[in-house]
């Protein structure tokens, strides 16, 4: 059987509340083949919600994401496309992902100013309030990006086609690749 095309990966990273889900949902009928949707907090919400320690949680989160990497590699290496909704506040993490992925990857910064992030994180009523707050100096730091959409100035679907816009015409030098020769 012949093997299949490997598949692009579209990441889109950002805090809690930066509005990541609200662009895949638009970006996915603007591409131009079919893409596979695979939010991070899709699966963490299979997980089962009974009451950790810090500790605890956090150790599952680590797992949660290597697992999470490996399953978004494996679906590109099967030839599928796939966006990418994380939070990737850990260095390791983003190492992790330059290792793992194949070589069509798409990186995006979702971001927007802090005391918007907050209303939005208070509005929505389904997240502990300050988690944004802590993932905001953290899930920006040693990255660098293909796209950079900022939520408060464009609207989710202003972003996807911002997006869009470089899947079909895409820069010489991706940002992994960028991010490959630094962790050489």
């Amino acid at each position: 059987m012949e093997r299949p095309r490997t598949g692009q990966i579209i990441l889109l990273n950002g805090t809690s509340s930066a509005g990541k889900t609200s662009i895949a949902r638009e970006l996915l009928p603007l591409l131009d083949r079919p893409y596979y949707f695979m939010p991070v907090d899709a699966l963490n919400s299979m997980r089962h919600q009974r009451p950790m320690s810090a500790d605890e949680l956090e150790a599952t989160l680590q797992r949660l994401a290597a697992g999470y990497h490996r399953a978004a590699a494996g679906m590109a290496e099967g030839g599928n496309d796939v966006v990418l909704d994380h939070v990737l506040r850990k260095p390791s993490w983003l190492r992790e992902c330059v290792e793992l992925f194949p070589a069509d990857v798409v990186f995006v910064k979702v971001y927007c100013p802090l005391p918007e992030l907050q209303r939005r994180e208070a509005a929505r009523g389904d997240r502990a309030i300050g988690k944004a707050e802590s993932h905001y100096p953290l899930v920006h730091r040693d990255a660098v990006y293909d796209v950079e959409v900022d939520t408060s100035e464009l609207s989710p679907r202003d972003c996807a086609e911002r997006i869009k816009s470089f899947v079909d015409a895409p820069s010489d030098e991706r940002a992994f690749a960028r991010l490959r020769r630094a962790y050489a």
